[in-house]
């Protein structure tokens, strides 16, 4: 019997969230590396055994739960000190919730058209793997100001224990945007791709198939950490892989099957650089500065990014590594990327979307042709 998440909830408005909520839950905004991440709902049923939820140790809150309302949520995102009209990229209920569920999208589409009434031209990133109806499209349509991009998350994985929802879900909803949104953005967002697991031809097919609905295609692979694998053991899932990396884990092997059957289709390596395709702009993550990640980009978008692309002086890296106070005497701007030292990747990051560079810790050097990875399946 197909797995049913419950998404009927009791009351037709979302329950306060409980005051005991863990404060890496209860701090509604954070700085992710594809934009200042706003998320004052948590709780999901969906139940995707490799859940960054896990993390939070919020995994077994199913129902979504509201911490507070839209528009103070939304003024608390526009008064962040990190937060720049028109050029911060955002995301909104990619941590512990997904947009789309029942209840949730209203407070979805809320909050796009506060940020779309301020005027803000601003990247608005919202991924889902649940049901994204012709309705939803409509009013996203409406929107005027905000580049708004659907990542929709499909692995094609078929084991319940891992991923109970069907991935027809996530292939209907595409079809949805491709056949009604225009303004709107759509993108395959292929993941977690794993080795032995989703990684057969007949997927791989798939996914090319599925490609010609969307506007992009990213593909990556699985986020692993200790709690996630404690998970799919205790439903008995057998080690997906050995280690449990900083970095996401997609095999050489993987990536190069998956490239030979695209050919010349669009896909990228980074969610930054297919949003960007989607819309016709600069990668806002400053990718084109690495060699060999943008050897798959397309050839005008290659020329978009490079025409963009700009060395900062070392005066405006220290006015912002200032400013959310990294040691300035260990900044380091080299080809193509900006080094730092006992950095967070909140920090990071802001220096990263304010510059269009790419900024890295020393302690954790991107090594070439590995894309920013886990070294499993890139070491031999």
């Amino acid at each position: 019997m197909p797995f049913e998440p419950d998404t009927r909830y009791a009351k037709s408005t979302l329950r306060p969230a409980p005051k005991d909520l863990p404060q890496d839950l209860a701090s509604i905004i954070e700085y992710r590396k594809s934009g200042l991440s706003l998320n004052h709902i948590v709780g999901c049923p969906l139940e995707c055994a490799y859940c960054v939820r896990h993390l939070f140790d919020n995994y077994g809150m199913k129902r979504p739960h509201l911490i507070i309302p839209d528009d103070q949520a939304v003024a608390q995102l526009v008064d962040h000190p990190a937060f720049r009209a028109h050029q911060t990229p955002l995301q909104i209920f990619n941590r512990a919730t997904d947009p789309f569920l029942p209840r949730v999208k209203e407070h979805l589409h809320r909050c796009l058209e506060l940020l779309d009434d301020l005027g803000l031209t601003n990247h608005m990133l919202v991924i889902t793997r649940w049901h994204v109806l012709e309705e939803d499209v409509v009013r996203l349509e409406r929107l005027k100001k905000l580049k708004v991009t659907i990542l929709i998350t499909w692995s094609g994985i078929s084991d319940p224990r891992i991923e109970p929802i069907d991935s027809s879900i996530a292939q209907a909803s595409l079809l949805t945007l491709a056949s009604s949104a225009s303004r709107t953005r759509k993108i395959l967002y292929w993941r977690p791709i794993v080795l032995g697991l989703n990684d057969t031809d007949e997927l791989i097919a798939e996914a090319h198939s599925m490609s010609q609905f969307a506007d992009a295609t990213v593909f990556t692979g699985l986020f692993h950490r200790e709690k996630i694998r404690d998970y799919l053991r205790s439903v008995n899932v057998p080690d997906l892989y050995k280690l449990v990396p900083r970095r996401k884990i997609l095999p050489r092997e993987v990536e190069d099957r998956i490239l030979r059957a695209f050919g010349n289709t669009p896909i990228f390596r980074k969610t930054s650089c297919g949003v960007a395709y989607a819309h016709g702009v600069q990668d806002f993550n400053g990718h084109f500065g690495i060699d060999h990640i943008c050897d798959i980009c397309p050839a005008k978008q290659i020329k978009t990014c490079a025409a963009a692309h700009k060395t900062p002086t070392h005066r405006q890296v220290q006015g912002l590594a200032r400013k959310v106070g990294l040691d300035l005497e260990k900044i380091e701007i080299c080809q193509g990327h900006i080094v730092v030292e006992n950095s967070t990747e909140q920090q990071r990051y802001f220096i990263q979307h304010a510059t269009g560079f790419q900024v890295h810790d020393r302690a954790h050097p991107h090594l070439p042709r590995r894309h920013g990875r886990s070294e499993e399946g890139w070491t031999q």
